[in-house]
């Protein structure tokens, strides 16, 4: 076992603070990686603080990890020492059951999450991106493309993919009409990669202070939700709908918006769900549905993607000392528009 420096929770209401890990010597399928950035996603919070109910302590949190090989073992070929790679929400699954067999390892029965997770064995806990370094099975190690920069490409590991997987499966592209719920971690990406894939984007916002932001990042048109005239206005006007927001909603005002056989996603988990009245979706053939990140195959189809069409976060970066400031902050959307921690720093 090797020793690394990091930072994490040890119990729902402690703040992170310096902790010291371990973590497995490389294995003959294993890759060895030094991390230079972390995101904070708002995932991140949830867990450290218990608010789903699941979390195991310690807990080291981290997702959106980005860095270069320092070692392989013997049995790896796609990599070798010096590698720009990342990691995501995934280190491992069953490798067994048909979603793993058909590249969604992130409906696994038995995904191993990055952390606040167990191995297969059911004992090893598994730790986190907020520490200097991590070991991982060759199989879910991703390929950073040359012209990206490490620091802004960290959290297309998780907001990227999470974005990218639903416009993806629904089609967003040429001649499609799609509306973004929200403009945080999750929903600039979303405009970002919208407007690559083709798509006319459209911003829906509480009001119209990101406006000017919506445009830059490439919305067509921007619109504030807090205007009832706006649901007039847009009713039946687009084919998909990605809700990036965990807040409550009127669904059926949102889905009253869809064309007919129109789709609204949910990315984001409202702790308070609205009651939805089938006559939303039966009066259009409109579906309600939901989407998690991606698997190992269509994360790097992603990266691939944003390389190619020089796709990056907007991002703030902090010393690890600012991580509990930063946590308050993501609370509040004060970032514009994603936390990236410098792992130079710890």
């Amino acid at each position: 076992m090797s020793t690394f420096k990091a930072y994490g929770v040890l119990n729902a209401t402690s703040s992170l603070a310096p902790l010291q890990i371990t973590r497995r010597e490389p294995q003959p399928h294993d890759v060895a990686i030094k991390i230079a950035y972390c995101g904070v996603c708002h995932s991140d919070i949830h867990q450290a603080r218990n608010e789903w109910g699941n979390s195991v302590y310690p807990m080291v949190p981290g997702h959106e990890i980005v860095g270069t090989v320092t070692s392989v073992g013997a049995k790896v070929r796609r990599f070798k020492v010096g590698d720009k790679v990342g990691v995501g929400c995934l280190v491992d699954s069953c490798r067994q059951c048909p979603d793993c067999k058909e590249g969604l390892e992130q409906f696994c029965s038995r995904p191993i999450f990055t952390y606040n997770c167990l191995e297969l064995d059911n004992k090893t806990p598994v730790q986190g991106g907020y520490s200097s370094g991590i070991v991982v099975h060759e199989d879910f190690v991703l390929r950073i493309p040359d012209y990206l920069p490490l620091d802004k490409t960290a959290p297309l590991l998780c907001a990227g993919i999470t974005t990218y997987s639903p416009l993806r499966h629904w089609n967003a592209g040429p001649g499609k009409k799609v509306a973004i719920i929200g403009l945080g971690g999750l929903g600039h990406m979303a405009v970002k990669i919208a407007r690559a894939m083709k798509a006319e984007v459209t911003v829906l916002s509480r009001t119209l202070d990101k406006k000017d932001d919506a445009i830059k990042l490439g919305a067509h048109h921007v619109y504030a939700t807090n205007d009832p005239k706006t649901f007039e206005h847009l009713a039946k006007n687009f084919d998909l709908i990605i809700n990036t927001v965990s807040v409550k909603l009127d669904w059926g005002a949102y889905l009253g918006l869809l064309q007919r056989d129109g789709t609204m996603v949910l990315l984001g988990v409202p702790t308070d769900a609205p009651q939805l009245h089938a006559f939303s979706l039966i009066m259009g053939r409109r579906s309600l549905a939901g989407s998690l990140i991606g698997g190992i195959k269509e994360t790097q189809e992603m990266l691939d993607f944003c390389g190619k069409h020089n796709i990056t976060a907007d991002i703030e970066i902090i010393p690890m000392v600012k991580i509990n400031e930063a946590y308050e902050r993501v609370i509040k959307a004060d970032v514009k528009y994603r936390f990236v921690i410098d792992m130079a720093s710890l």
